[in-house]
């Protein structure tokens, strides 16, 4: 670092003498000269330090945005220096403001969307250059209607960039088109979800255009985009995080994290529930937590529409959920006729339970248990 600083001083104090003797703004002193050359010194340096931290895919990008918009300039100076007069006085200031326009735009939008680049594909000195693995995370058509992923950015636990496929988008409209109102509502509300999104300050969010045409299903187009760039998926299809394992993509299913949030409860704690309705199985009745949780209570039959306490005696962890088991003993634990304050989310989450019996507490996965 100490070499570095005074290669630094050096490289400030030969731009400054460098100043000082050629004088290169004539109406100043020399002196005054030398402070210009120390600030073009400094502001030379401070770009050094900031250029470091900037990726490799992001300067090439720059550098090819910056050519392109040097090129264009150099092509429209020649159309207006052929249309307008020579003796006109605005013309060169059109050509040299169409010259720093230009190759500012190439620079800013290349090396934006520099970081989309594959450089491992081109082989040779950029082989070893890996992608972002662990900062591109692509969101599927699932995770952005169900709205969760909004508010897991919001909370600063996502990072690096969002890849919305254009593909996706294509999927999101057609169900906001659809003639079926549910499918149409549930469309829209994905599209808000992703306006919600772009919104956010802290969060980068790029639209690729890639696509394969040879593949006709959306998953499938996922799960080989995220091949092509190395990258994870956001999900919460069971079906699809498991066919992306099957092929070596990494997932973020968002209902497994939301399954990893629920409270851990330990056999022989007492809790208390509402007994929703009657269980699959003998003298059983059914409850459900404020997280969805399904609660199976032993001796709970005659006790539904009542909120009782119970002692925990197991707990299931299963890839649709967690479940819990209980038992109801009205020699030891009371019985509270009011309601929980939450029954209507409950009977919410067993209805949805019923049509979606894969999903964690599901009524199929406590008869199947």
């Amino acid at each position: 670092m100490s070499d570095l600083f005074f290669v630094r001083l050096l490289f400030v104090l030969t731009i400054a003498a460098a100043a000082f003797f050629l004088k290169p703004i004539g109406i100043l002193n020399p002196w005054l000269n030398g402070g210009v050359g120390i600030l073009a010194g400094l502001g030379v340096v401070y770009f050094e330090i900031r250029l470091k931290e900037v990726s490799l895919k992001r300067l090439i990008g720059a550098a090819a945005g910056s050519t392109l918009g040097i090129l264009g300039a150099f092509l429209a100076s020649l159309v207006i220096s052929r249309a307008a007069s020579a003796d006109h006085a605005f013309v060169p200031f059109v050509q040299v403001g169409l010259l720093m326009w230009m190759t500012y735009v190439g620079l800013i939008v290349g090396a934006n969307k520099g970081e989309m680049l594959n450089l491992s594909a081109l082989g040779g000195l950029f082989g070893g250059e890996k992608s972002a693995k662990h900062q591109f995370k692509i969101l599927d058509t699932s995770v952005i209607i169900d709205g969760r992923i909004a508010d897991i950015a919001e909370t600063g636990f996502l990072d690096g960039t969002l890849v919305i496929p254009q593909f996706v988008l294509r999927e999101l409209q057609l169900v906001a088109d659809s003639a079926d109102s549910m499918k149409r509502n549930r469309g829209r509300r994905g599209l808000d979800i992703l306006q919600r999104i772009q919104k956010m300050v802290e969060l980068n969010v790029q639209i690729l255009e890639d696509d394969f045409p040879n593949v006709r299903e959306v998953d499938m187009k996922l799960i080989e985009l995220a091949k092509v760039y190395d990258c994870k998926i956001v999900t919460n299809d069971f079906n699809l995080n498991k066919v992306a394992q099957l092929h070596g993509v990494e997932v973020l299913n968002i209902n497994e994290l939301a399954n990893a949030l629920k409270p851990i409860v330990l056999p022989g704690e007492a809790m208390r529930v509402f007994i929703l309705k009657e269980g699959k199985e003998y003298n059983q009745g059914v409850a459900y937590l404020d997280d969805g949780t399904m609660v199976v209570v032993d001796n709970a039959k005659k006790m539904i529409s009542k909120t009782i306490d119970i002692t925990v005696t197991s707990v299931l962890q299963t890839t649709a959920g967690k479940m819990i088991f209980g038992r109801f003993d009205e020699r030891i634990h009371g019985v509270h006729e009011k309601a929980a304050p939450h029954t209507e989310k409950r009977e919410h989450n067993s209805t949805k339970d019923q049509h979606h019996p894969g999903q964690p507490g599901s009524a199929t996965a406590a008869t199947t248990t």
